[in-house]
């Protein structure tokens, strides 16, 4: 299997283990669960975008946290669910290079979007007279596109360092396509992969852990001289340190064992934390932000009564 590319007949065979048994069953909650995700993150977007009142720079980094969710729900569960239901259990080498892309550009994105939204907080409860100055919509509208970007090139950089490796084998050792699981199936010295892996390993997790940590070591000490603003501020904070230790604890997961080596880990194990950051975050989010936050509550509440009323009298 030397010498592959993107136009050769490389099939790359998924290693489902145990859940094959149950697939239709896995296949029907994972198309639900898919639904639910795409539905619910619509709705924080979508009612983000109709109200007016809600067009401040922290709903708007919310409202693009859904879309990558989005985004990263697309480049996973398709695939996924068609494998369940399929007896083949296979990806196309090219399918496999795509979800690759997106897959590792949704996680870095994602990763992005959470230290933009620490800084945020940040301005707004420790500089707060300075927060319009400082943190306006054609600001934040450039940080995005900055944060979508900027990944983007990244994960391009990885991507196609990945494609000029030939490859020995053709069984991933997971249920989804990642970097690693292809890049050690290569034939080749894979030195220079392995120092790039490694350099957006310690940019993006390291230097990006490192800031959100200090964001919210800083709100701690401000609000820790008032009760009722202590209460407040975690209050709005929740939510991203929420879901922010939960993204964290997978990536640094998928690093340990990307160290220690995919059979020293049990299957399921590899299974459920390879899972969590593509799919409790983008299902989270909405449900945290839904609840958490009074303002998107009470808007997605009238929307429902609205519509409600309207059907009454009809």
């Amino acid at each position: 299997m030397q010498n592959s590319t993107l136009s050769s007949p490389l099939v790359l065979r998924l290693t489902f283990g145990t859940i094959s048994d149950f697939n239709y069953v896995y296949g029907v909650i994972a198309l639900l669960g898919f639904l639910m995700i795409i539905f619910s993150n619509l709705i924080i977007i979508s009612t983000i975008y109709l109200n007016q009142s809600l067009h401040e720079p922290m709903y708007v980094f919310i409202s693009a946290l859904c879309t990558n969710g989005v985004y990263g729900s697309i480049s996973f569960f398709p695939s996924l669910i068609v494998n369940l239901f399929s007896k083949s259990q296979t990806i196309s080498y090219a399918a496999c290079i795509t979800q690759i892309f997106c897959i590792h550009s949704y996680v870095t994105c994602e990763m992005a979007m959470m230290t933009v939204m620490a800084y945020d907080r940040y301005v707004c409860i420790c500089n707060p007279l300075r927060y319009a100055i400082m943190m306006n919509l054609t600001k934040a509208f450039r940080i995005i596109f900055g944060m979508w970007l900027y990944p983007f090139i990244c994960i391009t950089v990885q991507t196609l360092l990945t494609m000029r490796l030939p490859l020995c084998d053709n069984v991933i050792l997971k249920i989804y396509c990642d970097n690693w699981s292809v890049v050690r199936l290569s034939c080749i010295d894979t030195t220079v992969n392995n120092i790039y892996g490694l350099f957006l390993t310690v940019k993006m997790l390291g230097v990006m852990l490192l800031l959100v940590i200090l964001s919210y070591v800083k709100i701690l000490k401000v609000c820790a001289k008032s009760k009722g603003t202590l209460l407040k501020a975690m209050q709005t904070c929740s939510p991203q340190l929420i879901s922010f230790a939960i993204f964290v604890t997978d990536c640094i997961f998928e690093v340990i064992l990307y160290r220690l080596g995919p059979t020293q880990v049990t299957y399921g194990l590899r299974v459920a934390m390879s899972l969590q950051c593509l799919v409790v975050p983008p299902f989270l989010n909405p449900l945290l932000y839904g609840i958490k936050m009074q303002a998107i509550k009470v808007r997605i509440l009238q929307s429902f009564e609205e519509k409600i009323s309207a059907k009454t009298n009809l």
